[in-house]
């Protein structure tokens, strides 16, 4: 599941579905084809968004949702 101490890179890596979800949060994860670095609070805090916990916990959504239609 996802948490705010994770790289960016390591999401895009381990859930590339997130990549829309985060762009329309307004989180940009990939710049030039390239991940962005850092940790996601980092660009969260960055892009001045003031709902981390929503964030992730949509995130997680869109997770559980995805592995709730593979069973």
């Amino acid at each position: 599941m996802i948490h705010k101490d994770m790289l960016i890179e390591e999401i895009i890596e381990s859930y590339p579905n997130l990549i829309k979800p985060l762009q329309e949060m307004g989180v940009q994860c990939i710049v030039c084809g390239e991940p962005v670095w850092g940790t996601l609070e980092e660009n969260i805090i960055s892009k001045k968004l003031t709902n981390p916990d929503e964030i992730i916990s949509r995130l997680n959504q869109v997770i559980r949702d995805e592995q709730s239609e593979v069973f």
